[in-house]
């Protein structure tokens, strides 16, 4: 027989009750855990966030279809002007593809602006010059301000692509060794050469885009042009650099005479090594040529007052009380 408590109760009785209680606060929990407390607020907060939605999606089609109709636009000027049937119209294409931009569409876009922009910065010239009287030039500066307006504009779309292009190439050449290691290990692994190229173009798409984007449009050219060689010589178009072009006679030489591929990527990469830490020594060698100017204008002047002021100042002092004054 269990003893009585203070309060009357046996510790059975007590041991029933709490888990009572227990089990009915379990309950209550799952309960409002499934159960949201205010349904409402959850509704309107969905409402919410599809009515932002919807909003997204048709501002997106609004600038798609604003978009669109530029480029509708500018097509139709070009097409009247028969600017695509132009023997530049190939050369054009080939600087747009080493800025990185291969479609038609940049092309259209690219003669429309060459057309477009000195049109507009010319009237832009005019309204400022002419019209608001803008610097207050003399006649002869205001129509050479508007002329040197409208040449600036015919030239602004070829320095915005060589800027581009001068971008994406410097991005290349610091991947490259990245590249030719992965092709290395590639090729030791056996792999043929568009399987090489396909792979490092896809291991290397988060950290270089642009190499890999090159190379694996390298890899799907080399798969459905009627000649390998042209695939290889389109890289070197789209990319004019020393190392591009090297590593193209490299495997040109490997597809016509046979040479393991990796051995000759290895030789190649090692050589691009060498290149580059003389380059790095040769800017070494350069900067004390080019810390000389800076520190003639900076540092010698600072040094000279430093060293020269406080005798100059004692010499003042001692001249001062000679004189009496």
């Amino acid at each position: 027989m269990l003893e009585m408590l203070t309060f009357g109760y046996s510790a059975e009785q007590l041991i029933l009750t709490g888990s009572g209680v227990a089990a009915f606060a379990g309950v209550l929990l799952v309960w409002f855990a499934l159960l949201e407390p205010k349904p409402i607020r959850g509704r309107i907060r969905r409402l919410e966030a599809r009515r932002a939605e919807l909003r997204g999606a048709r501002l997106a089609q609004g600038r798609h279809q604003m978009r669109s109709r530029g480029l509708t636009f500018a097509a139709e000027v070009v097409r009247r002007l028969k600017l695509l049937q132009s023997e530049q119209a190939k050369k054009i294409g080939e600087r747009l593809a080493q800025a990185g931009w291969r479609t038609r569409d940049a092309i259209t876009l690219y003669l429309f602006a060459k057309v477009s922009m000195p049109i507009v910065m010319g009237i832009v010239a005019v309204v400022l010059v002419y019209g608001l009287g803008f610097g207050n030039l003399a006649p002869m500066q205001q129509a050479m301000a508007a002329i040197g307006t409208v040449l600036l504009g015919s030239y602004l779309p070829d320095i915005a692509i060589k800027n581009q292009a001068q971008k994406r190439q410097k991005i290349i050449l610091k991947a490259m060794p990245d590249g030719l290691d992965l092709m290395v290990i590639c090729a030791e692994a056996g792999l043929s050469l568009d399987a090489t190229l396909e792979r490092v173009g896809r291991e290397l798409r988060g950290s270089w885009p642009e190499f890999a984007d090159e190379i694996s449009l390298t890899s799907i050219e080399l798969g459905f042009l009627p000649e390998r060689k042209l695939a290889l010589v389109n890289l070197t178009k789209r990319v004019p650099l020393p190392g591009i072009k090297a590593l193209v006679n490299t495997l040109l030489q490997t597809e016509r005479y046979g040479t393991p591929l990796a051995t000759a990527l290895r030789v190649l990469s090692a050589e691009l090594r060498n290149n580059r830490l003389m380059k790095a020594e040769e800017k070494a060698a350069r900067l004390p040529a080019i810390m000389t100017v800076p520190m003639i204008i900076f540092i010698l002047p600072a040094l000279f007052i430093v060293l020269i002021g406080p005798g100059a100042f004692n010499i003042v002092d001692g001249l001062r009380g000679i004189t009496g004054g």
